[in-house]
């Protein structure tokens, strides 16, 4: 047997929307930017998914543009605000994604903007009363948080940090890549400035993805060719990949309620299967983030610096909670954010609808070898 517990990294490409690429390629074939018949096919496909994302997320069609995926959409939304917005700092946090924190640390090095990273709590929560103090001294600011964190699922509360933002004339900026497609998101109600996902993270094909700008937002193209994406982002568009996007976005839309009810049974399987085998297990994530990531921190043993490489070795795709650096693993910033101990190894099991108990079953068996079991 072989166990993919990964999900969060990516998930695979469900066969009704391999299916539906599938048609794509073999029959839609022209370059959407043709005016002849086989043009406007291709366009008609690009147009539908984008009505097809707009529709999933209370939103105009013209606030959506495609991209290569989340990492491009972030990129897009922070530059963009500093030199199209007016915005003289950004403010974040110490959990983001690399795709965040890396343009930051570009920004900063090169003093386009201020930037400022918030401190989180033990569950990856920021003091939203800080956050409203700052954000009263009139700066023109950007604020940019992630709704579900990648590694321990933590979760911000997306419409308090909306209304804040509106209170105080602040842009706001939001990576959904984890929540998209799994939790509801009505941006009639929630407003955001900038919202970025990936279709990998959803069952959709992998090098696609979008952004979501608000129509209060005008900003140039990043890059300059054609007039693809209204100007936006010139390029032939990715029209396989799109249409696959647009067919896992509306599956999961519409699966959404058995899926996250599916994910929670298997995770909550597995999170006592664990406490109740092993000894000294903890949690990084809770029950209030990400319902489909664990994050399980383990006894530091001989073993537990080759967890990650016996995992794999016994079977189980996961990943590990450590960043490699010089040959030194440490903990990610991420569990060093949330002050975890670095004797302790840290592994993130995310999980889907097509994951199973017999699967946790499998696992809890592995790991029977590898860390101590409880008396």
């Amino acid at each position: 047997m072989r166990v993919y517990f990964d999900n969060a990294s990516t998930t695979p490409l469900l066969p009704e929307v391999q299916d539906e690429m599938t048609k794509i390629i073999s029959e839609v074939y022209g370059n959407p930017s043709s005016i002849h018949l086989h043009g406007r096919q291709a366009r008609i496909v690009i147009e539908e998914a984008r009505k097809t994302i707009a529709t999933g997320l209370n939103a105009s069609s013209g606030e959506i543009f495609f991209t290569s995926g989340a990492t491009e959409a972030n990129n897009m939304a922070l530059l963009a605000s500093i030199r199209d917005l007016g915005v003289q700092r950004i403010i974040s946090t110490t959990i983001e994604h690399h795709c965040i924190l890396h343009t930051l640390d570009y920004i900063r090095e090169r003093e386009m903007a201020q930037v400022l990273l918030l401190e989180v709590d033990d569950k990856g929560q920021i003091d939203l009363e800080k956050l409203a103090i700052i954000l009263g001294d009139g700066i023109p600011t950007l604020v940019s948080v992630m709704h579900g964190n990648n590694e321990i699922g933590a979760l911000c509360d997306l419409e308090k940090l909306s209304q804040l933002c509106m209170q105080t004339s602040t842009l706001l900026h939001t990576d959904t890549a984890q929540t998209i497609a799994k939790l509801p998101i009505n941006l009639a109600k929630t407003k955001v400035s900038f919202l970025c996902g990936a279709s990998h993270k959803f069952f959709g094909p992998k090098g696609v993805g979008f952004v979501y700008i608000n129509n209060d937002n005008l900003i140039k193209p990043m890059f300059y060719g054609g007039d693809q994406e209204r100007g936006m982002r010139s390029g032939t568009e990715n029209i396989y990949g799109i249409a696959g996007m647009a067919k896992a976005f509306k599956m999961a839309l519409d699966e959404m309620d058995y899926r996250k009810e599916k994910v929670s049974a298997v995770r909550s399987y597995f999170e006592a299967q664990l406490s109740t085998t092993f000894q000294d297990i903890q949690f990084n994530s809770t029950s209030k983030g990400l319902y489909n990531i664990c994050s399980v921190s383990f006894p530091p043993t001989p073993k537990s610096e080759m967890l990650m490489m016996n995992l794999d070795i016994s079977g189980i795709s996961a990943s590990s909670g450590s960043a490699c650096s010089s040959g030194v693993e440490n903990d990610s910033h991420v569990l060093q954010a949330i002050g975890h101990n670095a004797k302790r190894k840290t592994v993130r099991f995310s999980f889907s609808h097509l994951n199973t108990n017999e699967e946790v079953d499998f696992v809890i068996e592995k790991l029977k070898t590898i860390t101590p079991v409880a008396v």
